[in-house]
This record gives structure tokens, C-alpha cells and sequence, in this order.
């Protein structure tokens, strides 16, 4: 069976089978979703506009917002609408727009983590070369090989599991499509293609993981060497909210596609898709405010001046 047969779509796995939960899936989706749009929107906004922000790690926060909008709008309002509309299909162009997408977005963001560690690392440990080694250009092209990096490595997973002959029916067990799910429709031993592909990602991302494990252990032995208590302060606020959101990010996803065979099933793995795709878009703005005081002020200053801008119009309109 050729994949001419599966134009028509594939079907996604429900959330539940009930009215009442369907429209309780959607209206936590929502929360979540408005959350997350509102969170990184903010965030997006101060960084443009305050000129305080105008710092590589800024520069790179802001990527990292865009990459985590991207993201949620990529899996969770095609769930949203299949909840409210009572259905589970999705059309075959669109589960490639989806693999295409998330792959493109995951590796993008991971890779953008690796390189605000090497930030943080030049930062605090070779503070005297930081203006030459994370000058504006060398941000940006940092930021260009992530970007550019992840497309090529989308493009080859969706390019590879779109082309392999799919005959298992059309019904994936996840809530929105995973190349590991549309790798279980295979019925042609051509899948170990990218299923070795898949492996030399994970290579990969293991090297991204041990150079940031190897970057904070050098960032914190520099920090333990000051003498300087509001140094060692000024050092923890910076590096402990990207941490944090490293632990989260990694943790997740490397739960997600590395646990044990035995441990799978449609109900675990349903909720751990959501902890590794929908929550970190969601809790990232949070984690690198709570210990960022320049970021708290840019951010109150862009909710006021929006409010006084909305309440200034409002009264003008009603003059």
C-alpha cells in the first residue's frame, strides 16, 4: 500500500471519548495555550524594547520565546479545534506540516540552549573576552547555524518518513504527529533509514547535552573561586533560571523517546507528549523571570505602559 492512500489523513489519538471531557481538554488547552502567548509575547516585546536588553543573552531569550510560540502553536490548536469539533483527523499534508515543524522547532530550541550555556560559560568564566567572543556578529551567527541547523535536520526526518511505504492503517497514538508514530504505520524494512538518521540525531543532542554538563561545571567551580558575595549572587540569578529550564527541557524529552519499551503505552505516553511538548513552552518565561530582576522591571514596564496606553485611549474615546 502506497501512501497515495493515506491523502486523506490519519486519524489522532482522543484526549476522551465524552462531551463534557472533550470540551474540558479544550478549555485546559486553551488556558494553557493563552498562557504561553501572552508569557513569551511579553517577553518578545521587553527584550525588543528596552535597550537595557540589548545583551547577547537577551538576544538569545528572545529566540528562545519565539521558538517556544512556535512550538505550542504547532501541536496544541489542532488538538484544540479536533476536541471542540468532536473529531480526530488530521490531513496528510498537515501531519507532514506538523513533523516538519516540531522536529525543525525541538532541535532549533535545544540547540539555542547549547549556545546560551557557551554564553553564560564566557560570561562568568572569561569575563575579560566576553565583548570579542559574543560581539553582535558572533550572535548572530550563532543564532543563524541554530536556525539553519535545525531546518536541514527537519527537512531530512520529514523528507525520510514521508517517503516510507505506510500499510499499518492510519491511526497514531499520539495527539499530534510524531515520526516515531508514523513509523509504527510502516509495513517496508526502508524505515531502519531513519531510524539510523534518528540515531545520529540523538548522538548529537547527547554532545549538545555533555557540553553544557561541562560548561556549568566550569561556570560553577569560577563561581565558588569568588570572593565576592554579590558576584556569586549575580552569577546564580543568571545561569540557574537557564538551568532550570535545560533540566526541564532535556529531562522530558529524553524521558519521552528513551524509556524503556516496557514502559509504553497510549495513556503514558499521551501525558508525557504533553509534559515534553506543551508544558516547557508554557513554564519558560516563568523560569527565567523569577530570578531575573532587569527582565521583572522590563516586564512590568511593558504591562503598565500597555494598560496606561489602554486606559489614555478608553478615556479619549469617551471624551
Amino acid at each position: 500500500m502506497s501512501n497515495d492512500s493515506f491523502l486523506n489523513g490519519f486519524l489522532l489519538l482522543a484526549f476522551a471519548d465524552t462531551r463534557e471531557l472533550q470540551l474540558l481538554h479544550f478549555s485546559l488547552f486553551l488556558g494553557i495555550y493563552l498562557a504561553a502567548l501572552l508569557a513569551n509575547g511579553l517577553i518578545i516585546t521587553a527584550v525588543a524594547c528596552h535597550h537595557r536588553l540589548h545583551t547577547p543573552m537577551y538576544f538569545f531569550l528572545l529566540h528562545l520565546a519565539l521558538l517556544d510560540l512556535a512550538s505550542i502553536s504547532t501541536t496544541v490548536p489542532k488538538s484544540m479545534v479536533n476536541s471542540l469539533r468532536d473529531t480526530r483527523t488530521i490531513s496528510y499534508a498537515g501531519c507532514a506540516a506538523q513533523v516538519f515543524f516540531f522536529v525543525f522547532l525541538f532541535t532549533a530550541e535545544y540547540s539555542l540552549l547549547t549556545v546560551m550555556a557557551y554564553d553564560r560559560y564566557v560570561a562568568i568564566c572569561r569575563p575579560l573576552h566576553y565583548g570579542t567572543l559574543m560581539d553582535t556578529r558572533a550572535c548572530v551567527k550563532m543564532a543563524a547555524a541554530a536556525w539553519a541547523s535545525a531546518f536541514l535536520n527537519a527537512l531530512l526526518h520529514t523528507a525520510n518518513t514521508f517517503s516510507i511505504p505506510l500499510c499499518q492503517g492510519n491511526v497514531l497514538d499520539q495527539f499530534f504527529c510524531e515520526v516515531s508514530q508514523v513509523l509504527k504505520l510502516s509495513c517496508s524494512k526502508s524505515y531502519l533509514r531513519e531510524v539510523g538518521l534518528i540515531v545520529v540525531s540523538v548522538c548529537l543532542m547527547f554532545g549538545c547535552f555533555v557540553f553544557i554538563v561541562l560548561s556549568y561545571v566550569q561556570i560553577f567551580t569560577a563561581v565558588l573561586r569568588m570572593s565576592s558575595e554579590q558576584g556569586r549572587h549575580k552569577a546564580f540569578s543568571m545561569c540557574l533560571p537557564h538551568l532550570a529550564v535545560v533540566s526541564l527541557f532535556v529531562s522530558t524529552s529524553f524521558f519521552a523517546y528513551l524509556k524503556p519499551p516496557s514502559m509504553s503505552s497510549p495513556a503514558l505516553d499521551l501525558v508525557v507528549a504533553v509534559v515534553y511538548s506543551v508544558v516547557p513552552p508554557a513554564v519558560n518565561p516563568l523560569l527565567y523571570s523569577m530570578r531575573n530582576k532587569e527582565l521583572r522591571d522590563a516586564l512590568r514596564k511593558v504591562v503598565s505602559w500597555t494598560f496606561f496606553s489602554s486606559d489614555k485611549i478608553a478615556i479619549s474615546l469617551h471624551k
